[in-house]
């Protein structure tokens, strides 16, 4: 959660803009609104071959 207004340079290097008072940030990319979140991952499970952020070094 970030506390607004909120401006993030996307990966194509346009800035996408949201006004809100409060926003989260989407990391999972699964979000219909991406960059912006809107709990999309709540309702799909994470994928069995989805690897985790960092390797399985990220377990140790």
């Amino acid at each position: 959660m970030v506390e607004g207004p909120v401006e993030i340079i996307g990966p194509d290097g346009e800035p996408v803009v949201s006004r809100r008072f409060v926003v989260a940030i989407c990391t999972c990319r699964r979000s219909r609104t991406y960059p912006w979140c809107d709990t999309s991952h709540r309702r799909r499970g994470k994928p069995a071959d989805d690897p985790l952020p960092g390797g399985t070094e990220a377990l140790e």
